[in-house]
């Protein structure tokens, strides 16, 4: 029997690991965090040393049990979980539990790091045990501590606020303020005209084009022309004066070295991944995860990680990685392309982590060549980036020579032109960084200008002027975004994955191509956050949150005393502005002017579902029109045209089968009806333009549906054998109910179906994530949705007592209700697992 238990985190590092180790060892996976805070008021208790309440993880309960099995027999426990602070964390949690239960009495418990999963790295890991590193702990303890509570107690503000069912985090919170305000910039600006003068030269060698840089004796500069009368103007006193050439006046050349960019951090990885690959940053770090806990490259080496761990800020590398790339370099391209010494690298981040070295293959000597047919095409991408990038790294800078001439029309007026070539490629033989932008130096590299010197003459083709526009800057890529979280020093690498798709999960953002676009939601809880919790959203005080939980890691500060600075402000500021803010400045709504037809002011406004533009006003007019907003519409840019247009709806659109045919957008999108039936528009249908034959197609493709659901009714009872997504089925309304598969539904009997509804049915599950929400262990109680009944209504007597009473006790019953609601989803979103 294995005598040792060594845990990690994926089922695919334990296997790969339990073959280095041998028999003794039984390696079990938790699959990631195995407890979390109970998702309910209380978790985390401020009054009582923030003491934190935690309970399993349902989807993971088994793989604890079978480590506790484990462990009662094992004479010593190894735990292996990833190298960083969630790790150190899920390490921690492992031991509670085993301690909770007494499996650890008189059984030595160690801590081991692999930041690569090979042979030689996991053995060499062996030797070095350690204890569980408690600052480290406490710092993910309090970076947890902190989101819960920052979530639990915005969320329900913004609920009341703003529109039910959003949350708060205190890092995707500036990270989505960056992006409305991106946004907001954008809205904001003007573009300026202006005009470019360019000649084309036709010299006998090679023709060239040149900027304009002097204008009647002049510098000329982006906003010296900025209209076409001026322009051709110009042009044309240019063209009389240069009389068919331009004279060179001056020839200067210039070498310069270009260094190679450091070796790949989480976030650079991230970056380069999604300009060059195309990568979401939640894709990068899978695809990564997987080549660093194992590909089976073949039965010479099996399965061995490909990369050293993915979550890093450092960009420094072994001593072995450093002599192994050497070797690789002077092998493939020579020894000189290879530096006397190995290249430095200072990282840049301001919080950086540097327990690891930077993302590198385990082993250059694996060339993407080598391994390509044992990767998945997305593995192939980016080990291929990986490998390149960390062997470049460590070669000799490119040395490029820019040549620039200088050529004059006339003695009032002269252009430039520049070229760039490469001397020696260096590095760029095997990678060159990708870029958001170009500049002009981008532009002149790779082109080469044919050889002159001051004194001749250049024929001159023509001269042409370019109309332009300055642009605004651009929206956030997915890229950028990384870059600027980086930069502010806002968040981790770990994290940026997860507040992107908190982000878009949460629809505060769209993806317009793939940048980020602020949806009206979004921008109304970002407008909210910014006007009434300011300090909260600033990025210099989530920076410096970051400093003193990394102050935490290292042991210099206490974290309970952090958490009671940021606490008792905090829990102040909610208070005031639960009771003071009036939810029509949160929500951005904007008057647009008035309807020609009735007067009436005409508005837009951020609704329970969504935007809506709304004909009216509210305290002087009793009947008011509203319009929900089409895809794409933001109610910060739409015209009184456009929302006008959205009153169009319903439309009629004539009689079928004695009944109107109309169409409309509902709570649930465009729909076409017809007396009582409803049927969905398709993707493809725009409800502005759709004629009556296909509204009547889509109505009567539903009544078909309908009429094919039902395969079975008996009188008297309201059981039913239906055909469902997934194959016939007997329902009551409350019960659904399986049919055995030797059965033909259509010939079961009302006994039969009884009998069926008493053995296998389940409750109807009503809405999204119903399913879910019934599995969890610790129950979060939901506002309750009125019950429905198969065939009876309740009498108009009873219903009318049922809702006044809901009426009476519905503020009472707000703010508990808000606050139990989103206790799962406000605790959590700023968690990176």
């Amino acid at each position: 029997m294995p005598k040792h238990l060594l845990i990690v985190e994926s089922p695919a590092k334990a296997k790969t690991i339990n073959k280095y180790l041998g028999k003794d060892f039984t390696v079990l996976a938790s699959y990631g965090h195995v407890r979390d805070l109970v998702p309910k008021e209380g978790a985390v208790d401020p009054d009582n040393g923030f003491a934190m309440r935690y309970d399993l993880i349902d989807k993971n309960e088994k793989h604890v049990e079978a480590i506790a099995k484990a462990a009662k027999g094992a004479d010593d426990i190894f735990l292996a979980t990833d190298p960083d602070r969630e790790g150190e964390a899920i390490s921690w949690h492992i031991a509670e539990i085993l301690k909770e239960r007494g499996l650890l009495k008189d059984k030595p418990l160690h801590r081991v790091v692999f930041t690569e999963i090979t042979p030689r790295a996991i053995k060499e890991a062996m030797t070095q045990p350690r204890q569980i590193a408690g600052d480290l702990v406490d710092a993910q303890q309090a970076r947890r501590a902190l989101d819960y509570l920052v979530g639990f107690n915005l969320s329900p503000v913004l609920w009341r606020k703003v529109q039910r069912g959003l949350s708060a985090g205190r890092v995707q919170s500036p990270a989505l303020r960056m992006i409305v305000e991106r946004e907001e910039e954008i809205e904001a600006f003007v573009a300026r005209e202006y005009w470019s003068i360019e000649a084309e030269c036709a010299h006998p060698r090679q023709a060239f084009t040149a900027k304009l840089t002097k204008l009647d004796g002049q510098k000329f500069e982006q906003f010296t022309v900025t209209d076409g009368d001026t322009a051709e103007a110009a042009r044309l006193r240019i063209q009389q004066a240069a009389q068919g050439s331009l004279h060179v006046t001056d020839v200067s050349s210039k070498e310069r070295k270009r260094r190679p960019a450091p070796p790949f951090t989480t976030s650079t990885l991230q970056q380069e991944a999604s300009r060059k690959l195309g990568f979401t940053t939640r894709k990068t770090m899978q695809v990564a995860q997987k080549l660093y806990e194992g590909v089976n490259i073949g039965d010479e080496e099996g399965t061995v990680g490909l990369i050293s761990y993915m979550r890093t800020d450092s960009v420094s590398l072994s001593a072995e990685a450093l002599a192994e790339i050497r070797d690789v370099i002077a092998r493939d391209f020579g020894t000189q392309a290879l530096p006397d010494k190995p290249n430095v690298y200072v990282t840049k981040s301001k919080n950086a982590q540097e327990a690891h070295e930077a993302v590198r293959p385990t082993s250059a000597l694996r060339t993407p060549a080598q391994v390509a047919r044992y990767l998945s095409d997305d593995e192939r991408k980016l080990y291929d980036l990986i490998w390149k990038r960390a062997v470049a790294c460590q070669m000799v800078p490119a040395t490029l020579n820019t040549v620039s001439v200088d050529l004059a029309a006339g003695s009032q007026h002269s252009f430039r032109a520049s070229g760039t070539t490469v001397v020696d490629p260096g590095f760029l033989a095997v990678y060159e960084e990708g870029k958001d932008q170009k500049n002009a130096e981008d532009d002149d590299e790779g082109r080469k200008l044919p050889p002159m010197k001051p004194g001749d003459s250049v024929p001159l083709d023509r001269i042409h002027a370019d109309q332009h526009f300055t642009q605004p800057p651009p929206r956030f890529t997915e890229a950028a975004l990384v870059k600027a979280l980086e930069e502010y020093g806002i968040g981790r690498p770990s994290t940026y994955a997860s507040i992107i798709q908190t982000l878009i999960f949460r629809k505060y953002v769209e993806m317009e191509g793939r940048a980020f676009k602020p949806s009206d939601v979004g921008r109304a809880v970002s407008k909210f956050l910014s006007g009434h919790f300011t300090q909260y959203v600033d990025y210099d005080f989530t920076a410096k949150l970051e400093d003193e939980l990394d102050a935490v890691s290292r042991g210099e500060e206490e974290w309970i005393p952090l958490m009671e600075k940021f606490w008792g402000p905090f829990k102040e500021l909610v208070a005031e502005k639960a009771e003071t803010v009036d939810r029509s400045e949160a929500t951005g709504a904007r008057e647009l002017g008035n309807d020609p037809k009735s007067g009436k002011p005409v508005s837009v406004r951020l609704g329970r579902y969504g935007p809506y533009a709304q004909i009216g006003d509210k305290d002087t007019d009793e009947k008011l029109e509203f319009a929900s907003l089409r895809p794409g519409q933001s109610m910060h840019t739409i015209t009184l045209e456009d929302a006008l247009e959205l009153f169009k709806l319903p439309r009629k659109l004539g009689q079928d089968k004695g009944e109107e045919v109309s169409v409309g957008i509902g709570r649930f999108g465009p729909f076409a009806k017809r007396g009582s039936v409803y049927a969905s528009l398709k993707k493809e249908d725009d409800p502005y333009t759709i004629d009556l034959a296909r509204a009547v197609f889509l109505i009567e493709e539903k009544e078909e549906i309908a009429r094919n659901r039902i395969i079975k009714e008996f009188d008297g009872s309201d059981i039913q054998v239906l055909n469902g997504r997934f194959g016939p089925y007997i329902s009551d309304g409350k019960l659904n109910g399986k049919i055995p598969k030797d059965r033909e539904p259509a010939s079961l009997t009302l006994e039969e179906v009884q009998k069926l509804l008493e053995e296998t049915g389940k409750p109807v599950r009503r809405g999204f994530g119903a399913k879910k929400a019934a599995a969890k262990k610790v129950a979060v109680k939901k506002e309750a949705a009125p019950k429905k009944t198969a065939a009876k209504k309740a009498p108009a007597k009873k219903a009318a007592k049922k809702a006044t009473k809901k009426t009476a006790t519905k503020k009472a019953a707000t703010k508990k209700v808000a606050k139990k609601s989103v206790a799962k989803a406000a605790a959590g979103d700023d968690a990176p697992f």
